[in-house]
């Protein structure tokens, strides 16, 4: 008999059968013996800090993911918000096995994470949006996509392929090219729009104004535009399919263009014409949603609520899901952390009952980074939950490769805490509140 078991058939025996797919992670590395792969740690900090030095060489680049707004108060207090939390464990309940499965809007997703929207990806690695949207479909996960990328509607859902895939939206300032991106994301398989509200006009972020650091302005981050036909065609230009090298020097593109180089003048061009239209500073109000409502036939999801009274104005102008959030902090300085807008909003006799009814679905976004944090949320009511700079910081250092690591560490932190805590399945925790965590002053 051999010394040691062949890693596959050890680790069945410490994974009983029916386990989901990212109950095998944890043991595959204590049996393998060797670090995760290709971000060598499990923990945000120090990807992180690898995700900072891997852009070192590029001025701005990764406090553009990094930085917020201000004096990043409300960055930190989103974090600060999951330690007044504590999971309320149980005993002697069969967890050996646990399913993650949740569904959202009528469809069942084997986790209840959600691949944030983060644009401009062609500042942090050669792949782009490619990275997130094949590292999105490998794992089963859903994945959104951003107005601001660096790649269009059309190359996006290609490499997304059969993946599960939602449109997050900049609201343009024309209606024509309101329509016909709406257009596109529907021909190409986007099921859910999602509107974010807090980003009529760019927060203050000291960071990005000392050094002057606007991507979009110089051509990168404004390729849906580009390859928009109603957009283009009001400068009697052809919808373009461009990919932005990688890295970004802005020192680079600023000596090109005043050395007369054409293609630059034109990328900056209509970089500026494109930040114009989806970050004119125009303010939409509640009665606006209605072009949107008659436009796309999919869920309408509204992406920025924080207040009670927002959350039940949703309701009442027919949106079908709503997204808490603060935009991960980067557009007010001193707002609410994320965390507590949800437990506000899950107060509200309205919006619990719109949830039980299926008329409203609650998602969640500003602050995750471990599988505590998701049962945290989810207890609160959340439904669902975004994941944002743990993936990208998992981009930058590794590409496809450290997204599909982040999602699989972060499940499986995910499975084996719920477990732990003594629950084999989400409906057990969701919207439970004070049966599975409590909140405390220490």
């Amino acid at each position: 008999m051999s010394d040691r078991l062949p890693v596959a058939e050890a680790i069945a025996e410490t994974v009983p059968a029916g386990s989901n797919q990212w109950a095998t992670y944890m043991a595959q590395l204590y049996l393998t013996r060797k670090p995760p792969v290709p971000l060598g740690t499990v923990a945000f900090d120090e990807i992180e800090a690898k995700a900072k030095d891997t852009l070192k060489n590029y001025p701005g680049a990764f406090m553009y993911a990094g930085g917020s707004a201000g004096t990043n108060s409300t960055y930190r207090n989103n974090l600060r918000a999951f330690d007044k939390f504590f999971i309320i464990p149980r005993m002697l309940v069969d967890a050996s096995t646990r399913n993650l499965e949740t569904t959202i809007l009528g469809v069942k997703h084997p986790a209840p994470v959600f691949i944030a929207p983060i644009g401009v990806q062609a500042i942090f690695h050669s792949d782009g949006e490619f990275g997130a949207a094949r590292a999105a479909k490998n794992q089963g996960i859903p994945y959104i996509m951003s107005t601001a990328s660096s790649r269009s509607i059309e190359e996006v859902a290609e490499v997304n392929g059969d993946g599960y895939r939602w449109f997050q939206f900049y609201w343009p300032r024309s209606d024509d090219v309101t329509v016909s991106l709406l257009k596109r994301a529907k021909a190409n398989g986007f099921k859910g729009l999602v509107v974010t509200l807090d980003t009529m006009a760019l927060g203050w972020r000291p960071h990005d104004l000392e050094r002057s650091y606007i991507p979009f302005a110089q051509g990168v981050g404004n390729q849906v535009g580009r390859s928009d036909p109603v957009f283009m065609a009001r400068y009697n230009r052809q919808p373009v399919h461009e990919r932005p090298h990688f890295p970004y020097d802005p020192v680079a593109r600023d000596k090109k263009i005043a050395a007369g180089d054409k293609e630059t003048i034109e990328q900056a061009y209509f970089g500026l014409e494109w930040l114009k239209e989806c970050n004119s500073g125009k303010f939409r109000s509640w009665e606006d949603l209605k072009l949107l409502k008659a436009n796309w036939d999919g869920p309408l999801i509204l992406k920025g609520i924080q207040s009670v009274q927002d959350a039940e104005m949703a309701i009442e102008h027919g949106a079908d899901a709503i997204i808490i959030s603060n935009h991960g902090g980067r557009q007010i300085d001193g707002a609410i952390p994320s965390l507590f807008a949800l437990e506000n909003v899950m107060k509200s006799s309205k919006i619990k009952e719109a949830q039980k009814s299926g008329k409203l679905t609650v998602l969640f976004d500003s602050g995750i980074r471990t599988g505590s944090d998701i049962i945290k949320a989810l207890a609160l009511g959340a439904q669902a939950v975004l994941l944002g700079r743990p993936w990208l910081y998992g981009l930058i250092v590794g590409g496809q490769a450290g997204i599909e690591q982040v999602i699989q560490h972060t499940l499986a932190d995910l499975d084996t805490t719920l477990g732990l805590a003594g629950y084999s399945s989400l409906s057990e925790i969701q919207g439970k509140g004070e049966d599975v965590i409590t909140k405390l002053n220490l």
